[in-house]
């Protein structure tokens, strides 16, 4: 068997262009904004209004409980999580926050932290 061109293994698909990525991020925050009481963005969202709009159902609890215990987050490391999951969501479109953008959420976290 011949081996793979070095060019074949590093050339990936094509991604977004900068233009859908602006596109994109600046449907999130159009969504962002009009959704909040007092905050702009969701970096800027409260305890209670994260509760509200970012709510999390019982995987998405789990999940988030078991990772604070494991990587010993502290509250502002626990509800950072949250606002980055819920960008990460508006990003996709969602509705709501799913398993799939906590478990996003948390891999910046941990790449953040090392």
């Amino acid at each position: 068997m011949d081996a793979v061109p070095i060019t074949e293994l590093t050339e990936g698909p094509a991604g977004e262009t900068s233009a859908t990525v602006r596109e994109r991020i600046l449907a999130a925050r159009a969504v962002q904004s009009a959704r909040a009481i007092r905050a702009r963005v969701n970096a800027q969202l409260s305890g209670p209004e994260m509760k509200r709009i970012a709510p999390l159902d019982a995987a998405g609890r789990r999940l988030l409980e078991r990772s604070a215990a494991r990587l010993h987050m502290s509250a502002r490391g626990f509800h950072r999580v949250v606002r980055v999951a819920r960008t990460i969501a508006d990003l996709a479109g969602a509705a709501s926050v799913t398993t799939d953008h906590l478990a996003e959420a948390l891999q910046y976290r941990f790449v953040e932290r090392h």
